[in-house]
């Protein structure tokens, strides 16, 4: 599992997300920007960011360290912004943390990328269908002249369909990725070689490890996954079966 340190103090909110993350401190001496279980969207997402994030990582791209933070009751209890006592309240717990980059800043086109880093964040994006790494919520910044990816909640959009009819590993492998408004779409002629030198390194083994790494509080029972395991499994299966496939979400062209 990713490394699990627990909360000492709440330090402020940050408003830019609807989610409402906060920054935090935690009894390793790091600074973190945690994002709630009570939030509106639910443990999914928090599940979303530790693997896309992870597989990122083990893909070569920059990711802040993600960590499981324990967040105790008595910590909320005294915060007198009503809204933040109530989130802080519905998310006691475990959470997540994601290392504060002090002084970083959000990246925008202006500036010069490497083609090959580029490529293989668009590869990651449409592979995991992150649907968040548009012009209006770039999520990368800017920290030491070097890109780090951030906030990958909105990406593996299949768990939400956990269970219902119509979700299946086969229609995920076909599903389309609409890239017309990626922040590095200007980088796809790059995509066939970063898929090939990719797709080698995406095994079973390196999905299941990457799957290992989020809490098993985290992975709710659905009807036919009433496990952890068997939905770690199951995010295997989608993954692999998409890269596995007919590279219909590899977006190689984009639509006028």
């Amino acid at each position: 599992m990713i490394k699990h340190v627990y909360a000492t103090r709440y330090v402020t909110p940050l408003r830019e997300g609807g989610s409402l993350p906060g920054i935090v401190e935690a009894d390793d001496f790091g600074t973190y920007v945690m994002k709630f279980r009570g939030a509106g969207q639910g443990l999914k997402v928090l599940v979303a960011e530790v693997v896309v994030g992870e597989l990122g990582r083990r893909l070569g791209l920059r990711v802040p360290e993600l960590a499981a933070i324990t967040l105790d009751p008595a910590i909320g209890k005294y915060e007198a912004d009503e809204e933040v006592q109530d989130l802080l309240t519905a998310s006691v717990g475990l959470n997540l943390g994601v290392d504060f980059l002090p002084g970083s800043f959000g990246w925008d086109t202006g500036r010069v990328v490497d083609p090959d880093e580029a490529a293989r964040i668009l590869w990651l994006d449409a592979f995991t269908a992150n649907v968040d790494r548009s012009w209006r919520n770039p999520n990368v910044l800017l920290w030491h002249k070097q890109l780090w990816l951030i906030d990958h909640g909105a990406a593996l959009y299949f768990h939400h369909g956990w269970g219902r009819s119509g979700s299946s590993a086969e229609r995920f492998a076909r599903q389309p990725y609409d890239a017309a408004d990626h922040i590095l779409i200007g980088y796809r002629g790059a995509l066939p070689t970063v898929d090939e030198q990719l797709s080698e390194l995406v095994t079973p083994q390196l999905l299941a490890d990457v799957l290992a790494q989020v809490p098993d509080e985290w992975l709710e029972a659905v009807p036919g996954l009433p496990t952890p395991a068997e939905l770690r499994a199951a995010y295997v299966e989608y993954l692999t079966a998409r890269l596995n496939g007919d590279r219909i979400w590899l977006p190689v062209e984009v639509a006028a």
